[in-house]
């Protein structure tokens, strides 16, 4: 009775064990990288171009490089990917016509802008025309942002502590304040700064501030600036202009807007040592694609025991790639956890098969120096580094 007892036991177990390999394996299969790099007609690299399967809510960026990668399905393969960028005409193919391709690339035609040398308006009249129809042009109702959004401290000009978050966002878009913030999975480097400082608040509220669309007590009065035109491009068959405000009275602050002359959609924003870029949802409405940024610290914001040290001179690089957007209301419940939090200090438990599954961008300028800086200092690579620092 024991044996036939353990003999049911063992073909049980067998069996589940088989049908969890298969369910494995399955998961395993749907997952197909596309990756590849963009080119212009001269083969030179194209950075920030939106790199879709809009049907399916599936995009990601390119790097500064030009270089894309993205994880789909199988179910995917007959899709198209959209390819879209400031200053050249729109493009699809069919995502397995890419993959059968014998160079995985892309090559991009240049856009011809006719735009007359006269304006209809003022410059000016374009940036408050574009805020007018903020709520119009973009995803304002609720929704689900997911990103990867990294961090890295440095000092004396070398990164020093490096943090990744991936972050879920219930929010109504720039027309209105950020959203609840969800920090679902944190992995960070080893802390090697000399000053170990911690935010008050996790560094996702400061891209949102810093973005002059945003409302907020930093947002600034659009109003004080002086507003030039500097350029023409186009957008996805739309002709786009290209207009500069300079603050009247600190000159070093400006903003950029690429403003699209159809329905005066904002497809980019700059500003010092920042930038933001929105791409089309598949209900036709922008939202935040990328976003990057550096700040530093002046002396005075410095503990004075750190003065005359690297901490002395100590920055933040910062950039986000959007994953994904969800609008079906019953898919975008987010938790409040993290946000009121250093990023750094976020206390999530570190998920390692998160991490080697998720669709990393391929390595940017700047994810490539923070790496090389980072297993610099003491000769261990950054993924040993994640494996000793996280629990």
């Amino acid at each position: 009775m024991v044996y036939k007892s353990f003999e049911k036991n063992y073909f049980f177990y067998s069996f589940v064990l088989v049908v969890l390999i298969s369910f494995s394996t399955i998961a395993q299969e749907k997952k197909i990288e596309v990756k590849g790099i963009i080119f212009d007609q001269t083969n030179i690299t194209i950075p920030y171009v939106s790199v879709s399967i809009i049907e399916k809510g599936i995009g990601t960026s390119s790097t500064e490089d030009g270089e894309f990668s993205m994880l789909i399905s199988k179910n995917e393969l007959q899709d198209s990917l959209s390819i879209s960028s400031l200053g050249f005409d729109s493009f699809k193919i069919k995502v397995q016509d890419f993959l059968s391709q014998k160079e995985q690339k892309i090559v991009l035609k240049e856009s011809v802008v006719k735009m007359d040398e006269i304006m209809l308006f003022k410059p000016s009249e374009y940036v408050f025309s574009a805020v007018e129809k903020l709520k119009e042009n973009t995803i304002s109702k609720p929704h689900k942002l997911e990103l990867l959004y990294r961090r890295a401290a440095t000092e004396g000009g070398k990164s020093k502590f490096f943090v990744e978050n991936y972050i879920k966002i219930r929010d109504r878009g720039p027309a209105y304040t950020l959203g609840i913030v969800e920090v679902a999975e944190v992995r960070k480097s080893a802390d090697y700064r000399i000053w170990k400082r911690t935010q008050w608040t996790h560094s996702i509220n400061y891209m949102a501030s810093g973005n002059p669309l945003r409302p907020s007590e930093k947002k600034p009065n659009l109003k004080k600036y002086n507003w030039k035109k500097i350029g023409d491009s186009s957008y996805d068959g739309e002709d786009v202009v290209i207009v500069k405000g300079t603050h009247n009275s600190n000159k070093w602050d400006f903003i950029t807007f690429f403003i699209g002359l159809d329905n005066y959609a904002i497809y980019r924003i700059e500003r010092p040592k920042s930038l933001y870029l929105y791409k089309k949802h598949k209900s036709g409405k922008l939202h935040l694609n990328y976003y990057s940024r550096e700040w530093g610290f002046g002396r005075d914001m410095i503990p004075e025991e750190y003065w005359n040290t690297e901490a002395e001179k100590m920055t933040y690089r910062l950039e986000a790639f959007v994953y994904d957007v969800e609008t079906d209301k019953k898919k975008i419940r987010v938790r409040n956890y993290g946000g009121d939090t250093d990023m750094g200090s976020v206390d999530v438990p570190y998920n390692e098969q998160f991490w080697n599954t998720l669709s990393m961008p391929p390595d940017t300028k700047f994810y490539k120096k923070i790496k090389s800086e980072l297993e610099g200092l003491y000769g261990v690579s950054l993924q040993n580094q994640f494996k000793l620092s996280n629990k």
